[in-house]
């Protein structure tokens, strides 16, 4: 494990959470390699319009709070955002979850078109730490379609989680 990855752990158990926020986890996937979307944290509606100027249009923006796991069905994101738009998302976002503790606003560039998947960990009670994988976005929440396997995980038996979940085919030629 790298220092990172240990203190983005850390901090978390620090404040006594048990999920990492996508910051964190984009993270722990860059250090070890894995691409993600370019992100950044605005603590203020100038810093996100900054952000977004630096970063080029078009952006989303995401709130960032250890109490919002599932941004958005909470109404957390915005998307897709030109440079008229930023400064009036950043306003709704913090506005709509005042009551909450808001750690800031993930100001980030839009992904590709494409198809979003799913993977999570978790320790059951039984099995001890557990993978998890399926399609993301609305089809994790509306068609429960993931797998599951006790880690760890050959690359045989992580083919094998992409192939039985009902939307693999989705996975092969795109949608």
């Amino acid at each position: 494990m790298t220092d990172l990855i240990a203190e983005i752990i850390a901090h978390a158990r620090r404040e006594d959470r048990v999920h990492l926020m996508e910051h964190e986890c984009k993270a722990i996937l860059r250090d070890i390699g894995v691409p993600t979307t370019t992100w950044l944290v605005a603590k203020s509606e100038e810093e996100a319009v900054a952000m977004s100027e630096a970063m080029g249009y078009p952006v989303a923006l995401k709130i960032l709070s250890p109490e919002i796991i599932h941004k958005s069905d909470a109404g957390g994101v915005k998307l897709n955002l030109g440079r008229g738009e930023v400064r009036a998302a950043y306003k709704e976002l913090v506005a709509k979850f005042e009551d909450r503790h808001v750690v800031g606003v993930s100001v980030q560039e839009m992904a590709k078109p494409g198809l979003e998947v799913i993977v999570g960990a978790t320790r059951d009670v039984t099995f001890g730490p557990v993978l998890m994988f399926g399609l993301g976005g609305v089809f994790v929440e509306a068609l429960k379609d993931i797998s599951f396997r006790i880690i760890p995980v050959t690359e045989g038996a992580a083919q094998e989680m992409m192939e039985e979940i009902k939307g693999y085919k989705l996975l092969l030629q795109g949608y």
